[in-house]
């Protein structure tokens, strides 16, 4: 997982409530299990129409600016616990998202794949969405602020675990790793002692 430091980038401006999973990432793709291309299909039924045709669209917008943070209203990815919705955020290039509150396991599918879910008042994410119209946004996770050319100094915090991670880029495999190698070291150590044939190589055994 890529370590999340410092980000300045433009933004996909979502100014609704309660956009799901589904309008993420629709149903019909959750067949779809590589992480890469997802992007392509992220919030599809609102890029095009039923016979493939683009629609005029912030998304699509957003994309060609270059954008790498969503500001997005109350329970951004509500619904349904598909990770895909992440995948496809990530894929499109997005590792930052902003919203007053979040879908639960989302937010820790944001956490999982390295995309930083910040939750701030309604009023500061109507502020930080105004500033955008005009520019990139700064997001900062080793100072904990989030700027923008005008000047403006937005605090936010996440939990000391998640900052952790993401300042690392480990996922569960390497938080373990990181927290817990020496004891899995002796372990293994005191196993091979006590159990040696569980190290033994097979293959030689059965030529």
């Amino acid at each position: 997982m890529k370590p999340f430091t410092c980000l300045t980038a433009n933004v996909l401006l979502l100014d609704e409530d309660n956009i799901d999973t589904d309008v993420i990432f629709p149903a019909r793709y959750l067949l779809l299990m590589q992480r890469e291309g997802l992007g392509q299909y992220f919030c599809a039924d609102r890029r095009r129409d039923p016979a493939g045709n683009l629609l005029p669209n912030p998304v699509d917008t957003a994309r060609v600016a270059g954008a790498g943070i969503i500001i997005a209203g109350r329970g951004f990815g509500c619904g349904s616990s598909r990770e895909q919705a992440v995948w496809s955020i990530a894929d499109f290039g997005i590792t930052c998202v902003i919203a007053p509150s979040f879908g639960e396991i989302f937010s820790a599918n944001c956490l999982r794949n390295g995309v930083l879910a910040i939750t701030l008042p309604d009023e500061t994410v109507r502020i930080l969405a105004m500033h955008a119209r005009s520019g990139p946004l700064t997001v900062d996770l080793t100072q904990g602020v989030i700027t923008c050319e005008a000047g403006l100094v937005q605090p936010f915090s996440v939990p000391q675990g998640t900052r952790e991670r993401l300042l690392n880029g480990w996922d569960e495999t390497g938080l373990i790793q990181k927290r817990w190698s020496g004891a899995i070291e002796e372990f293994e150590a005191s196993q091979r002692e006590v159990q040696p044939w569980l190290y033994e190589d097979q293959r030689h055994e059965r030529s």
